[in-house]
């Protein structure tokens, strides 16, 4: 069974906030989520061949050709990445919007 410690602090990571009841709520069902996840590690796999994909499909992906009645401006992208205030490498560079 999870603690209290750990519920908590997995709602920190989710970002959500929990009250008391469903602290107790969530204790029971996460534990019961590992304990069949544990179950599953206990499965004998010995002589099962590993399956990377069970479908046997395949992607099947256009070719990036543009359209026919799309004009292009060869110079487009460099126009565009000389009116950025801040670039490197032929990309516009901007601040980070995901923080740690």
């Amino acid at each position: 069974m999870l603690t209290e410690k750990e519920i908590k602090h997995v709602a920190q990571l989710a970002r959500i906030k929990i009250t008391e009841k469903e602290e107790e709520k969530f204790k029971k069902e996460l534990s019961a989520i590992l304990d069949y996840i544990n179950k599953l590690g206990e499965v004998n796999t010995e002589n099962v061949d590993p399956l990377y994909q069970v479908t046997g499909l395949v992607n099947s992906m256009r070719s990036d050709d543009y359209r026919r009645d799309f004009v292009i401006d060869e110079d487009l992208n460099k126009k565009l990445i000389d009116q950025a205030p801040d670039k490197e490498e032929g990309f516009i560079k901007v601040k980070s919007v995901l923080n740690k």
